[in-house]
């Protein structure tokens, strides 16, 4: 997978460079700065971006939101000398793929873009599978098939109506488009996303989901705020918190208000199917 470097430090970005490249991750780019990141992006075609957080008149976090909402695609491992508490969970909130603190080992890096790699990877041939699935779909319910024997196309649509149905709600469209994938590779039929409470509220109301993956912090209306008005507009829809701050206090809380469970970013599969067997009893 390409991958761009964005590290003020030479020596660091040199010592990147060499070992991604030994690996099979050609580096198709290093920067010292953020200032050009987006034309840069657009320019490179980067897989995976290795973003430190300081840099020179840029914040890290802030980057890394812009690139989650204009390049949800691509994997960003976030890597910083901090030793702020919080930082880590900041990350995964604006969609960071991965999180790297200073020092790190060769085999750290390398299991952590190993990681990332196959999360992408199943999670991009699922949304495709799904984007299949969903012209098949269409196809079935052309009224001229209307009358004929059931086809190939009718009888997978007939199966799709029959999957558990899932909403995803996240302000951040990087972490929306990888837990659609993780979620359509489960077997689950992504009928709606939403980026705020509000369109959550809509869209259990609307789609009765058998599952809502709910973020805990977005705009207009948080999903703590939101979600004893979605257990309301859908009493049987399984609402799921997700956050990079699974702190005791935000558990208990969201149990108290009706949620049935929490996923903690960065997101990844293993866990959430685990859950989900969990869930539906599998």
């Amino acid at each position: 997978m390409k991958t761009l470097i964005v590290e003020d430090n030479a020596a660091m970005r040199s010592l990147l460079s060499t070992l991604l490249n030994s690996q099979g991750y050609p580096v198709v780019g290093e920067l010292e700065s953020g200032a050009t990141l987006l034309d840069d992006i657009h320019r490179l075609r980067p897989q995976i971006i290795c973003l430190d957080y300081q840099l020179p008149g840029a914040d890290g976090l802030s980057l890394l939101k812009d690139i989650s909402e204009h390049y949800p695609e691509i994997d960003v491992v976030f890597i910083t000398s901090s030793e702020a508490e919080d930082i880590e969970k900041q990350a995964a909130d604006a969609g960071a793929s991965g999180f790297l603190r200073k020092p790190f080992g060769q085999k750290q890096i390398i299991d952590e873009l190993k990681l990332i790699s196959e999360t992408r990877r199943q999670a991009m041939a699922a949304n495709a599978e799904a984007s299949a699935n969903a012209e098949t779909n269409a196809n079935a319910k052309s009224p001229a098939q209307s009358n004929r024997a059931p086809s190939p196309a009718r009888s997978a649509a007939r199966k799709n109506a029959q999957r558990p149905t899932a909403v995803i709600v996240d302000d951040n469209s990087a972490i929306r488009l990888l837990l659609k994938g993780i979620l359509s590779e489960y077997g689950l039929d992504v009928v709606a996303q939403a980026s705020n409470g509000e369109e959550a509220i809509r869209c259990a109301e609307l789609h009765q989901p058998s599952v809502l993956f709910l973020d805990v912090n977005m705009p207009i209306l948080s999903g703590l705020e939101a979600l004893p008005q979605i257990r309301v507009a859908s009493p049987r829809t399984a609402a799921v918190m997700v956050t990079g701050n699974a702190t005791r206090e935000l558990v208990q809380q969201a149990a108290q208000l009706g949620a049935c469970g929490y996923v903690v970013k960065p997101v990844r599969p293993a866990y959430v199917h685990n859950f989900l067997n969990k869930l539906f009893g599998r």
